[in-house]
């Protein structure tokens, strides 16, 4: 059987630096789904774009379909689908809308649409959603909308440059069910990713490192399970050695305040009829690492947003070190370090830059923001990046400098809110032992993710649903709950628990 991708001795070298993709021999089964994983940098985009005909070969050949993505990418184009990391939805148009946009720019002539709309919206489960604007999706569902669109044309090979990043487990069950049932109809498919226990869902698994195959064979030959997959990726990718935190060892703890740090007093949030968050209440201890667990859509970057006072709550206040978030905001939100979901630095401003007006904003003087910048880009290893856009890091450096700058007035209680989306296993690692050697020095972490390995690293959880916390507890408690071994049986149970609940009542 011929393959859908043949690659033979390729290299993309950039203007600067080592090759992003070095000498590469690999060919993509046909029909088939392939992963491929690796750290930031490792070339995994690079090698999807290059498959697709969008970046051309220094050296080596491609055949994609047969094709030649060079000479031939206008056919090409005909026979793939690609959906980017960062898929173009047009969040002012609705889903049938977006849908109509996509058809039109793949040719797709108006009597053909309707069948095809049907398809994907079945294959997606978008049906009940096609008035509704793309920017009102939760993230799961913007990722089904882009596959969605992706699908349209029935390509013969899908590239999915990190289609789950940022979706939770349930959704990510979902999207890897509808990319299989592809399959059965001949589809061939190339996935990359970040969360390592969608490998054993592959038929064939690729792990890469600075620009080279490090792996490529079954997932089941590579760990038989999917948490010692990801320690076996580690230990290709060279191994994760901790050192004591640097970040924490330097970290002065000022301010102390009462029994709870953090409270959420009632907190509810409404638009219009809909509730995104509603009778929300917790209390968090000093030094508490406190997760917040749910679907996309759950309601948890709403309450975070209500509790550093980016939101106005409909009903409720928060409180931080004895502050009232409504009443002293100011005074409340110096207390705090706020890392956003999305990344929300200034892009066109470089590295250092960044630092420099970020410590200013938190009240740092001339003397002590010098000596900060040069603390944190030493723990960071900023040094060779210091004068690029924000822009153009890869997504593990945007991710440490949105915790590096967070943590410049060394605040006594941090809010993350999906700190580890999209990073390697490596940059997770690290993430997560700054974070554990923090709470031991006294700070307070809430924490938002939807990798249910790092679930396990809170003392407590709250877990969403449609607004509300619907359970409390250790993650060994919600393990018991659930009747579960995993967090992410944990999570499923007591979410399709609750779905029952609700439909019981409802009849």
């Amino acid at each position: 059987m011929i393959p859908s991708v043949e690659i033979k001795n390729l290299t993309k070298q950039f203007a600067q630096g080592e090759p992003a993709i070095d000498n590469l021999t690999l060919n993509i089964e046909k029909g088939k789904i392939t992963g491929l994983i690796g750290p930031d940098g490792a070339g995994k985009t690079t090698l999807i774009r290059l498959i697709a005909g969008l970046l051309t070969p220094s050296k080596g050949e491609i055949t994609t379909l047969e094709l030649s993505p060079v000479q031939q990418r206008d056919l090409l184009n005909t026979k793939i689908g690609y959906m980017p990391q960062k898929f173009g939805l047009y969040e002012d148009l609705s889903v049938i809308e977006n849908l109509n946009l996509y058809a039109d720019l793949k040719g797709i002539l108006k009597p053909e649409k309707e069948e095809l709309f049907n398809k994907v919206l079945d294959i997606t489960d978008l049906n009940n959603f096609r008035p509704r604007l793309a920017g009102a999706l939760s993230g799961g569902m913007k990722q089904k909308l882009g596959l969605a669109c992706t699908l349209l044309g029935k390509p013969d090979l899908l590239l999915l440059d990190e289609p789950s990043v940022g979706v939770d487990p349930i959704s990510r069950r979902e999207l890897i069910k509808m990319v299989r049932e592809l399959t059965d109809e001949g589809m061939t498919i190339f996935w990359s990713t970040a969360y390592l226990d969608e490998a054993h869902s592959f038929d064939n698994c690729i792990v890469m490192n600075e620009g080279k195959i490090i792996y490529s064979g079954l997932p089941h030959n590579l760990s038989e399970t999917t948490t010692g997959f990801e320690e076996k990726v580690i230990e290709l990718m060279g191994g994760f050695n901790p050192e004591p935190s640097e970040l924490a060892e330097k970290f002065e703890l000022k301010e102390d305040n009462g029994e709870y740090v953090i409270e959420a007093l009632d907190l509810a949030k409404k638009y219009g009829d809909f509730y995104a968050v509603k009778n929300n209440t917790f209390h968090i201890k000093k030094g508490e690492i406190f997760g917040l667990l749910g679907p996309n859509g759950a309601g948890k970057s709403t309450s975070f947003k209500m509790m550093c006072g980016l939101a106005t709550p409909t009903r409720g206040t928060a409180k931080i070190m004895g502050q009232d978030i409504l009443k002293n905001p100011s005074k409340a939100r110096s207390y705090l370090g706020y890392m956003a979901q999305k990344f929300s630095l200034y892009g066109d401003m470089s590295v250092l830059q960044n630092l420099s007006f970020f410590s200013g904003v938190y009240g740092l003087n001339i003397f002590q923001r010098k000596e900060k910048i040069n603390e944190i880009v030493d723990i960071f290893h900023f040094k060779k990046y210091l004068d690029r856009d924000a822009k153009e890091l890869p997504l593990g450096y945007k991710q440490r400098l949105s915790l590096a700058c967070a943590v410049m007035h060394n605040p006594p209680v941090l809010f993350l809110d999906e700190p580890t989306s999209g990073v390697d296993p490596i940059t997770r690692r690290e993430f997560w032992h700054h974070i554990k050697a923090l709470s031991k020095k006294g700070v307070t972490v809430m924490v938002t993710t939807h990798f249910m390995d790092e679930a396990e690293f809170c003392d407590r959880i709250s877990l969403f649903y449609k607004g509300e916390a619907i359970a409390t507890g250790s993650p060994k408690e919600l393990k018991t709950m659930a009747n579960a071994k995993t967090m992410e049986e944990a999570f499923v149970g007591l979410i399709r628990e609750r779905e029952r609940e609700i439909v019981k009542s409802e009849r």
